[in-house]
């Protein structure tokens, strides 16, 4: 294996490795789902400040890395070559879910007042979180496309 592979490689682990964690700490915390209004509110801002300072340049260069992986493992047999453009379809897939269903969300809880809160809001906190379970179901997937891919070269 080339020292390219390896290196892209094990970055690529580690940052879909993290980014699959984070997201998957939300789905492991149900209680998120149900706070009251006002305390989610203060809690999603808060968190959302950091994600979206964050999560960015982490999926950027997990894309990259991916890319990289993919183009090298190209010589490295069928199972590897599409078990890393799996992973790299599924983060391409998550990114995309974010910026097209869940970045608006984000928007309009960030503009909420925590002690009036806009009617529906629940509704919209439950479509964010079903949003989220399927990202997290994607980034999952994706880090284990990695790990196999890994495993089997």
């Amino acid at each position: 294996m080339s020292l390219a592979l390896s290196a892209s490689r094990m970055v690529a682990l580690l940052l879909v490795g993290v980014y699959a964690g984070g997201v998957l700490f939300v789905v492991l915390a149900p209680s998120v789902g149900r706070i009251p209004g006002p305390a989610y509110v203060r809690y999603w801002q808060a968190l959302n400040a950091d994600y979206g300072q964050r999560m960015p340049p982490l999926l950027l260069i997990s894309v990259a890395a991916l890319l990289v992986v993919t183009v090298l493992s190209w010589q490295r047999g069928w199972l590897v070559f599409g078990l890393s453009a799996a992973a790299l379809i599924l983060v391409v897939l998550t990114v995309a879910l974010t910026v097209a269903g869940m970045e608006p969300l984000n928007q309009a809880a960030n503009a909420w007042d925590p002690d009036a809160l806009p009617a529906g809001w629940d509704e919209i906190r439950q479509r964010w979180l079903n949003l989220h379970l399927v990202r997290t179901g994607l980034a999952l997937a994706a880090f284990a496309c990695l790990i196999v891919a890994r495993t089997a070269d």
